[in-house]
């Protein structure tokens, strides 16, 4: 136990420290490092596994490899554990195509970067301009100057994780007027870890600034996505901005930003409403010690120990980059907890378990996949550890702990996400030898696509991937019985295409939410409860307001009757 707070300890005091004290040099990194140590690190393997990891002195690395080979054997778990988790950093995914060159060895964000011309030596200037990403979700690793109006920009990658360099976040101010009459500044983000991406497709970055705090997409006219040969023929994004006020602080993110704060003020306000069918609980914390919360939301005479229970268990955000995960989520939410016909039926009749951030420490660091400690915690469901992976250990003994509740019928499990190179919103489901199980396990996408225009039943996949296998789709397909159904659902980063167009719709924030809201009124459908609604007043899409006061549902499809009653699955 104590070795495993050794390591803890590292990863706490190694990220728990100002973002700006990260982006140190590495002598200044490592001493940081070292001074948190409760033994010394001379004590301790690990540290000098991660000395020989930072250090390019050749004294120092001698000293680290002495150290190394007279540690005690009580840390040498720690080291294993360390391999492994940089053994992972390096091991090959299917959604990553370079490796991680010198130029991309960046450890932390700008801290109010001011950008001036090679050689320049006088006092600052309007117009040099500055970079700032030390911000919560922020993500901004290193800028270098081209001219006065071309910069390149690097994206740090997520901590501990060298292969991931995706998500970005920054600000910049300090134009001046000559930057704002010549109308236009390019931007290049030049070191993506991906290839495929949907700025090939018309995406865009989003931008606010002080005078206008709503998030928009740029013109999909001023963004270029290409392989420069400048930089090692990594892909760039390129996007040129007019800047038209010199006074505001412009900030541009790769999707809309959803913070861990922002669900921490969200879920507050939900508890201030004192829903008595709404609870909310901490199930656990984070490394970092950041709050995994946990909302269930039902009619509460459900929760008597003795009544039967039918669970709906959602969770988003394991991967921290892919925000509109999170709307999505609440997107449900709202509608579940609104006053909505379809909603009071659903929490008669439903349990609902929803996590809507799995990854807390990652979504505060701005990386895109790997929680602090550099792991993508969707490959390890199959064996959680309770401190490296703290908020997924504690997830899987909530759901195995209800899978063996015979009260309990957890019959759905769906893990929510973003996808950077498709359209649309679409599922992953799982693939069973049992020909009726298939046909069940399709009903739910295909009752979706026709409540949510968005939805692509032709992009929903089944399949046993061997790379999947520590998603949790796949893990709970595997340890829940044959009445339950996990799936993934995916949703674009950037657009959709409806029935008969072929121009996409760009998603905003409310379209994602949206999406959210016809995902919960499918449940209706599913568990054939259309007749308690009062038709005559209910047809359409639920596409109003976030809480689905004024919202409604489409016809009277029912769906399937799964789990353990006297309802049968309906043949599609």
């Amino acid at each position: 136990m104590l070795k495993c707070m050794f390591y803890q300890q590292l990863i706490k005091g190694l990220y728990s420290v100002n973002t700006a004290d990260i982006s140190s040099p590495f002598g200044r990194f490592t001493w940081r490092v070292v001074g948190r140590h409760p033994c010394g690190w001379g004590s301790c393997a690990l540290f000098a596994r991660l000395h020989l990891l930072v250090t390019s002195n050749p004294s120092s690395r001698a000293a680290a490899r002495r150290r190394l080979g007279n540690a005690p054997s009580a840390s040498l778990s720690c080291v294993r554990l360390y391999e492994r988790m940089m053994e992972e950093s390096s091991r090959e995914h299917l959604d990553t195509d370079n490796e991680a060159g010198g130029e991309d060895a960046l450890v932390g964000n700008v801290n109010k970067l001011m950008i001036t011309p090679p050689g320049y030596t006088g006092p600052p200037k309007k117009g040099h301009v500055i970079f700032d990403a030390c911000f919560e979700s922020g993500n901004l690793g290193r800028v270098d100057y081209i001219s006065e109006f071309e910069f390149d920009l690097f994206i740090r990658p997520d901590t501990c994780n060298p292969r991931f360099r995706v998500w970005f976040n920054f600000t910049v101010e300090n134009v001046r007027e000559t930057q704002v009459k010549v109308k236009r500044v390019i931007f290049n983000i030049v070191n993506f870890s991906k290839t495929k991406s949907l700025y090939r497709d018309g995406m865009s970055p989003v931008v606010k600034s002080t005078s206008r705090p709503k998030w928009q997409r740029l013109p999909a006219k001023n963004v270029y996505y290409y392989r420069c040969p400048d930089h090692r023929r990594n892909y760039v994004m390129s996007f040129a901005f007019c800047f038209d006020r010199e006074d505001d602080v412009y900030q541009f993110a790769y999707c809309y930003p959803y913070t861990y704060s922002r669900l921490q003020h969200y879920l507050a306000s939900l508890e201030r409403r004192n829903l008595d069918y709404l609870q909310r609980e901490q199930l656990g914390l984070s490394v970092q010690q950041r709050r995994l919360d946990l909302l269930t939301i039902t009619n509460p005479a459900h929760l008597n120990q003795e009544q039967e229970k039918r669970v709906v268990f959602l969770t988003a955000r394991v991967h921290p980059g892919e925000s509109p995960a999170s709307f999505i989520c609440q997107g449900v939410i709202d509608f579940l907890v609104s006053q909505h016909p379809i909603a009071k039926v659903l929490r008669d009749h439903v349990i609902f378990k929803i996590v809507p951030m799995l990854n807390p420490d990652g979504v505060y660091l701005g990386n895109y996949r790997c929680s602090l400690m550099g792991f993508d915690l969707n490959r390890h469901w199959q064996d959680p550890s309770p401190w490296a992976h703290p908020t997924l250990h504690a997830v899987k003994q909530l759901i195995v702990q209800m899978n063996q509740d015979p009260k309990v019928s957890l019959e759905f499990y769906i893990d929510v996400h973003a996808h950077s190179t498709m359209m649309n919103g679409f599922m992953y489901g799982n693939v069973f030898e049992e020909e009726e199980r298939v046909q069940r396990q399709a009903v739910f996408p295909r009752l979706l696509c026709q409540n949510a225009p968005d939805f692509s039943l032709s992009s929903t996949t089944f399949n046993r991937d061997l790379v999947k296998a520590g998603t949790g789709r796949r893990f709970l397909g595997g340890l829940l019985d044959d009445t339950s159904y996990c799936y993934t659902l995916e949703v674009s980063f950037y657009s959709y295409l409806t029935a008969g167009s072929t121009s996409p719709v760009p998603y905003t924030e409310d379209g994602y939410m949206k999406l959210g809201r016809n995902v919960a009124r499918t449940f209706l459908d599913y568990y054939k409860l259309n007749n308690l609604i009062d038709e005559s007043k209910h047809t359409g899409h639920i596409n109003s307001s976030s809480d689905g006061t004024s919202t409604s549902h489409q016809g009277n499809n029912p769906g399937n009757g799964k789990v353990k009653s006297d309802r049968k699955p309906r043949d599609y």
